[in-house]
């Protein structure tokens, strides 16, 4: 008997272990963040009703003037002081905890897309809008009613419990991320998270760490998040392709910018696969448009084509540039056309920072119930990475893929069928206010 209980030891003390540490994750953290728990659950109807009501309401980038009005009485009604106009429309909220300490900011957008939404919610959007000078269906395609609806939830969590806060916090709502629906790119204008640092954002209080979510197709509730570089630089992308015009039917008297045109769609890629170090980062080049000619028999003179570059790393990003304005440029030649090549940069790649990862990996796995996993790489870019640069940053993305359906066959962000479970948010809520506390707190 003695013999067979020293064998069984080893295991016991391991299965004991295990089970320890399995309570760890499971252990509901501190009486802050129970008390975040229990006031996130008792505000869950309200969240939705937020969420529901900014959904049907949707505004373009720059013209959220009455989301931005809804935030902004919210925040007052809750006794922070509060900014308006900031890079237009933007709003800023302050709490100041009953103790000093550091700052911390969550950051919530507020924009919605020109894209129709199908019929069948209840509360689905009719709204209509100016697109750069065109009107357009709009809808919240990409979840910022859910992003806005939960920092609205945390705000009004974390002033229940501002005597206990060590610090300040700042609620960001932010306009124009998707790019502003008043001025093109490359009109020299800033827009989003540029323009409301340019508009003085951390000029006068400046976070030492800024926080942001976003949803996307994923388990309902999962919290997922990594280290490094965490969504795609942006670069934007112009060619225009310029022969000689003439008669369909002589193109030999032509130079023809449509065949050039073609040949440099296909020789870019090469950029891609043969050019760029992809053992160091991901790449992708898209040309997403092309125009040219005004009639079946007539060879143009000119071809214009845009496209977006997506990398993840700032030297791979400097090589794709340089390797793109060559290539397209050599190949118009060798056909006897000419390439003149613009890129221009939009948004940078998200970089969480590491030391803050590792200090928000349990708090999180807290606020999801132990749902959680390391995130993919997104062929996405996001303006937050203007934040991030200014203080550490930690972006986390939030799964909102109803249960029982597969998050592969869920529709993307940006798709009109793209589908926020409601019951994910009261996840995504818990975990801004607990990453705020532990910032602080901790």
């Amino acid at each position: 008997m003695l013999s067979l209980r020293k064998t069984l030891q080893p295991a016991l003390l391991s299965a004991a272990l295990l089970l320890s540490l399995d309570a760890a994750a499971q252990a509901p953290g501190s009486k802050l963040e129970q008390q975040i728990r229990q006031e996130t659950a008792a505000i869950q109807d309200r969240l939705v009703e937020w969420r529901r009501d900014i959904h049907q309401h949707p505004e373009l980038g720059e013209q959220e003037t009455r989301t931005a009005a809804l935030v902004a009485r919210h925040l007052e009604d809750l006794g922070l002081k509060v900014a308006t106009g900031i890079g237009k429309t933007g709003v800023v909220g302050i709490l100041e905890g009953g103790k000093p300490g550091r700052v911390v900011a969550l950051r919530a957008d507020m924009d919605a897309l020109p894209v129709k939404e199908p019929a069948g919610l209840p509360f689905a959007s009719q709204a209509r809008g100016i697109y750069h000078g065109t009107e357009v269906d709009v809808m919240h395609a990409c979840g910022h009613d859910a992003h806005t609806a939960m920092l609205m939830v945390a705000a009004e969590v974390l002033t229940g419990i501002r005597d206990q806060l060590e610090g300040t916090v700042m609620f960001v709502f932010q306009p124009a991320e998707e790019g502003s629906s008043l001025v093109q790119p490359g009109d020299g204008e800033s827009w989003g998270a540029k323009a409301m640092l340019e508009d003085g954002l951390f000029d006068r209080l400046k976070p030492d760490a800024v926080f942001a979510l976003h949803v996307m197709p994923g388990p309902s509730g999962q919290l997922s998040w990594r280290s490094g570089a965490t969504t795609a630089a942006s670069d934007m992308l112009h060619i225009s392709v310029d022969g000689s015009q003439g008669h369909g039917g002589m193109p030999w008297n032509t130079v023809d910018p449509v065949v050039a045109s073609a040949q440099v769609i296909g020789g870019v890629q090469t950029v891609v696969s043969r050019k760029a170090n992809l053992a160091r980062s991901p790449a992708v080049v898209t040309i997403g448009t092309i125009e040219g000619g005004s009639g079946p028999n007539i060879v143009p003179e000119t071809v214009t084509m845009s496209g977006t570059i997506r990398t993840y790393d700032d030297g791979v990003r400097a090589q794709v540039a340089e390797d793109l304005k060559r290539s397209a440029q050599k190949i118009a030649e060798s056909a006897g056309a000419t390439a003149d090549v613009s890129i221009e940069p939009m948004y940078s790649s998200i970089f969480n920072n590491a030391e803050l990862a590792t200090q928000m990996a349990p708090v999180l796995e807290r606020a999801a119930d132990g749902k959680v996993a390391k995130a993919e790489l997104p062929g996405a870019a996001e303006d937050f990475s203007y934040f991030s640069q200014q203080a550490p940053g930690l972006y986390v993305f939030l799964g909102v893929t109803p249960e029982g359906q597969d998050p592969a066959t869920a529709a993307p962000n940006h798709n009109p069928n793209f589908f926020v479970d409601e019951a994910a948010l009261e996840t995504g809520a818990r975990a801004l206010s607990m990453m705020a506390v532990e910032f602080l707190n901790g």
